[in-house]
């Protein structure tokens, strides 16, 4: 196992996805702990090597880093307990910092964080009340790929930025009537990034980002309304120079059902009858998100009454249970009718002692004639 390249160490190719890495860990972890080699001196150093290559590969910062400064070519290795120029003594060397965490740097800035985007996706109000995968396109600045988002042209290294010393901000002392004053900017010379590019990258000019058209998947909840936002952390722009990406805010517009209104998380459902079924009752079937329900409808039902279904609405977004549905009677009235049908309404009219227009002569030709 002489070999600094944590890649090699673990025998995984440089495109191994995290579980391939994991489970490629515990294989030599197993094969090569110290408690499974006794009396192989060499054992703890083997498991060493094994254990600092997956904390580095395991993590994805770490991971990128080395992928941009230490993955090819120079001697050494790429971490503390190594000998030789490694990854650690590049990011000390460019920025004064230890990309570990191991403090002993004072660079507190670093490449900037992208800006944050917004977008709109479009749902229909079925989807939102069961949850749904949609998809939103996005054009935005992405990471670089010719020089994996660090500005470089591949071949070549940053260089510390000698304004800043690597800090990625500069720092001004103002006196003041309260003493003195200490504020601190983004470096005007490395645009915060803590490093310069002698040669940049032919294809993002060093920026590090190119505009690109991006389709993202996104879990929109059950229950979410018209005009709300969902939040993607870290999937918005890339930042500059292989900064940490913003976020990304989409905005949920929920297309109108012609069958509900939503108020709330109850749905408005209107329903017309026949004022004979208002007049004798009837059992009507109704349309919800889960099937068809049955609803009765008592005798003498009056226009605009409201009927009650049970946890037939939208699901609550926070929390447990959902909403009722609501069914609004309304009653339709014939506008035409043949003789039959007409004689005997007037029947029925005349046994209940109820004025009606004569039949030769309707309301508004009455309401007619009292106006001449």
């Amino acid at each position: 196992m002489a070999t600094n390249d944590p890649y090699e160490i673990l025998g995984v190719a440089r495109s191994a996805s995290a579980d391939e890495i994991k489970r490629a860990y515990r294989s030599l972890a197993r094969q090569h702990h110290p408690d499974a080699n006794q009396g192989d001196p060499e054992a703890a150093e083997r498991f060493k090597e094994i254990s600092l290559a997956y904390e580095i590969l395991s993590d994805p910062d770490k991971r990128r880093r080395y992928d941009e400064f230490g993955s090819t070519g120079g001697p050494g290795g790429f971490g503390p307990t190594m000998d030789g120029f490694g990854i650690q003594d590049i990011f000390e060397a460019f920025f004064g910092g230890d990309p570990f965490g191991g403090g002993g740097g004072t660079r507190r800035g670093g490449p900037p964080r992208g800006q944050d985007a917004e977008a709109v996706v479009e749902v229909e109000l079925a989807d939102s009340a069961v949850g749904v995968t949609a998809s939103v396109e996005v054009r935005m600045p992405v990471a670089c790929e010719h020089c994996n988002g660090n500005g470089a042209e591949p071949g070549s290294f940053p260089s510390r930025c000698e304004t800043c010393g690597g800090a990625g901000e500069v720092r001004q002392v103002r006196r003041s009537i309260l003493g003195q004053l200490v504020t601190t900017a983004p470096c005007h010379v490395c645009q915060g990034a803590g490093f310069t590019i002698a040669n940049p990258c032919t294809t993002c000019r060093g920026d590090g980002r190119v505009v690109a058209n991006r389709t993202l998947e996104l879990e929109v909840p059950a229950g979410i309304d018209d005009g709300q936002r969902l939040r993607l952390n870290g999937r918005g722009p890339a930042g500059f120079r292989g900064g940490p990406p913003g976020d990304l805010f989409v905005t949920v517009r929920v297309n109108p059902d012609p069958r509900f209104e939503r108020h709330g998380d109850d749905l408005l459902h209107v329903r017309p009858i026949a004022f004979t079924q208002a007049a004798l009752g009837a059992v009507l079937q109704i349309e919800t998100f889960d099937g068809v329900e049955e609803l009765p409808i008592p005798p003498g039902t009056q226009p605009g009454r409201m009927f009650r279904l049970k946890g037939q609405g939208m699901p609550h977004l926070r929390s447990r249970g959902r909403g009722d549905l609501l069914v609004r009677i309304d009653v339709e009235v014939p506008t035409k009718l043949d003789p039959e049908d007409e004689e005997t309404l007037r029947a029925f009219a005349a046994r209940r002692g109820e004025d009606v227009a004569p039949r030769d002569q309707g309301l508004f030709s009455r309401i007619k004639s009292a106006f001449q």
